[in-house]
């Protein structure tokens, strides 16, 4: 369902102050239902969140904080941003960026690496950019103690990935809600992996989260992109497609953490 264009234009310190309307209060909830559902956080975790700048990863970072309001239990968070020396985003964007986390309460950092590394010897796609990605996650959590990297995908995201391995790969498969890594060293989460894209559109438009978005050169181009409204047509056969989807693959596994706990049983 899509929101109304003329919908009144809100500032996202409104939601840090305590003023949550009830659809905003639903993502958050939902947020928390998926955390709890596949056990992604326990009491006292530290979690390193995986920060793009983009919509996702800043309305993944706004539940994460507004939850722990009402949550009994407690964790910590950082989060980490890498900025491409090839392509900035700016003193301007970084300042606004460093306001958002901070009333947040959540330290953010800002790396900048470079996005083509000598090792590519001048290559570069998709699958490299998110494999130089996830190494710096990877050391930067290793160096800093982090057992748990939260991403900002959403239910959209796993929907186009489904069907990326099953129409190009010829596998039925998708990105986990919660993924292991190293022995169970490391683990990747995805709390809001139950959430439309078109509620974080809408929660960064309505709110004026301070988004960036980083220079992409396959940004128009890549798979995901001409995927995107293949996902809209399935829709209008059936509202449900993304859900029917999501549990296509049966994820009612536990992937075992020592101490886990449900903490917020409301949601």
């Amino acid at each position: 369902m899509k929101h109304d264009v003329t919908e009144e234009i809100h500032h996202w310190k409104e939601l840090i102050s305590g003023d949550i309307p009830p659809w905003v209060m639903r993502f958050i909830k939902l947020t928390g239902k998926a955390i709890n559902r596949h056990e992604m956080i326990k009491a006292d975790d530290s979690v390193l969140l995986s920060v793009s700048g983009g919509k996702d990863s800043l309305a993944l970072a706004l539940a994460l904080s507004l939850r722990l309001k009402w949550l009994p239990v407690s964790y910590s968070m950082k989060a980490v941003m890498i900025d491409w020396k090839e392509h900035p985003i700016g003193t301007m964007a970084q300042e606004r960026l460093h306001e958002y986390f901070a009333s947040l309460g959540i330290p953010l950092t800002i790396l900048e690496e470079e996005q083509y590394p000598q090792s590519f010897k001048g290559e570069f796609n998709c699958y490299l950019c998110s494999r130089n990605r996830r190494r710096i996650l990877f050391n930067y959590a290793a160096e800093h103690g982090y057992p748990l990297i939260a991403m900002g995908h959403h239910l959209d995201d796993l929907v186009e990935t489904t069907l990326l391995n099953l129409t190009s790969r010829a596998k039925f498969s998708t990105m986990l809600p919660i993924q292991e890594f190293f022995q169970g060293k490391l683990h990747i989460i995805r709390p809001m992996i139950e959430v439309h894209e078109h509620t974080t559109r809408r929660l960064s438009e309505v709110y004026q989260l301070p988004s960036v978005k980083p220079v992409c050169p396959y940004d128009q181009t890549n798979i995901r992109s001409r995927l995107k409204p293949i996902v809209k047509e399935l829709v209008l056969l059936d509202r449900d497609a993304r859900e029917h989807i999501y549990n296509s693959h049966a994820f009612s596994y536990r992937i075992p953490r020592k101490n886990s706990v449900s903490e917020d049983r409301s949601e």
